[in-house]
């Protein structure tokens, strides 16, 4: 019997893709689809995507705007483009379904899946849709969500809140390892800042600025973005800086106390699934549509975290945030590991297999 075939898309951001990835690794352990991926010509996912030795099919995508813009004429004959070349790629590659995490790449995928009667399943991470999702969700025979609020923007009959997929390999870190790579001991608690792939400037310059108080309390590790090192504290005790980490981001997480993050939902599921207490510095509205700060407030409604605003971020005020969140640690964890949120990544390997064996549409 002939392998049947699964197309992933998604890209614009690490935010699209690295569910993805989750998704991808768990089913090649099964090694019964033959798996393609779909993407831009120019985006983050082609670099990431390529790593994990996925056959790459780039595409013309434009950016999907929700403001009146000249370039919005230019990218709808992109998008036009893309729907065709897709098609081509799809009639070549005939797979039994496609499975989506957004971004405007993915919009000529799903729209080219459609007119050729492939079945199509998209998930959302977000509180509230965004504008691919929201155009995608039409063609979709199943919608998935990360947040139980965000089912309201999407039909009720095909659609189930699951949380978000997270890659199994975060869950087999070792703390005592964690120690080892970054040097530190265990009489003081480790505090991780994490500010996202490009770092968070603001977020750094606090840390920063707060580098005395912070290390009487905790040992820290600084995951401060590219080219956010600063040479001038590495003599610090108990403060490590580094602009990313990869293959040892579980131990350190594994060792580690509490995180300061931004408000992606993928980095805040990973936390929650690992019990790890948050303070969630969220994207301002100046840099975002506001999901960031959605995701950051139905987590602490849960108890799950506490938020900081970033135009209230000084030295002072993450101090005193950090306070609240030690006096208030039991609590936090004891409401963690009381979530209902399952096991997405099972959720989502279960249906594509079912769906790939003719036993759900």
């Amino acid at each position: 019997m002939s392998k049947k075939t699964i197309v992933f898309t998604g890209g614009g951001s690490a935010g699209h893709v690295t569910p993805n990835i989750a998704i991808i690794e768990e089913i090649k352990r099964n090694n019964i689809l033959d798996i393609y991926y779909i993407g831009s010509k120019k985006g983050i996912e082609k670099e990431l995507i390529k790593k994990i030795n996925i056959p790459y099919f780039s595409i013309s995508s434009g950016k999907l705007r929700r403001y009146l813009d000249f370039e919005n004429i230019v990218d709808i004959f992109r998008v036009l483009k893309g729907c065709s070349e897709a098609r081509k790629i799809l009639k070549k590659l005939k797979p039994d379904l496609i499975f989506s995490k957004g971004g405007f790449v993915s919009v000529p995928v799903i729209v080219a899946a459609k007119s050729l009667s492939i079945p199509i399943f998209i998930h959302e991470s977000d509180m509230t849709p965004g504008l691919a999702n929201k155009i995608s969700q039409r063609f979709a025979a199943k919608i998935f969500t990360s947040f139980e609020e965000t089912k309201k923007f999407f039909p009720e009959n095909k659609t189930k809140a699951i949380g978000s997929p997270i890659r199994k390999e975060i869950f087999y870190g070792s703390a005592d390892k964690g120690r080892s790579f970054l040097g530190f001991d265990d009489r003081r608690p480790i505090l991780t800042i994490m500010g996202g792939s490009l770092g968070a400037k603001k977020i750094n310059k606090a840390v920063r600025a707060s580098l005395n108080q912070l290390t009487d309390r905790y040992q820290i590790v600084h995951l401060c973005g590219k080219n956010n090192i600063d040479d001038s504290l590495f003599a610090v005790s108990g403060y490590k800086q580094f602009e990313y980490v990869h293959g040892e981001l579980a131990d350190i997480l594994a060792a580690t106390h509490l995180v300061i993050t931004r408000g992606g939902s993928n980095s805040i599921f990973e936390f929650l699934a690992l019990k790890i207490p948050m303070l969630i510095i969220p994207l301002s509205l100046q840099q975002s549509r506001g999901d960031q700060i959605l995701n950051a407030k139905s987590f602490e409604e849960k108890g799950y975290s506490l938020t900081l605003k970033e135009e209230n971020l000084t030295s002072e005020s993450l101090l005193n945030s950090l306070d609240l969140i030690e006096k208030k640690r039991k609590e936090v964890r004891m409401n963690m590991e009381h979530s209902s949120i399952g096991d997405a990544l099972s959720i989502l390997v279960n249906e594509i297999l079912l769906t790939n064996q003719g036993k759900n549409v």
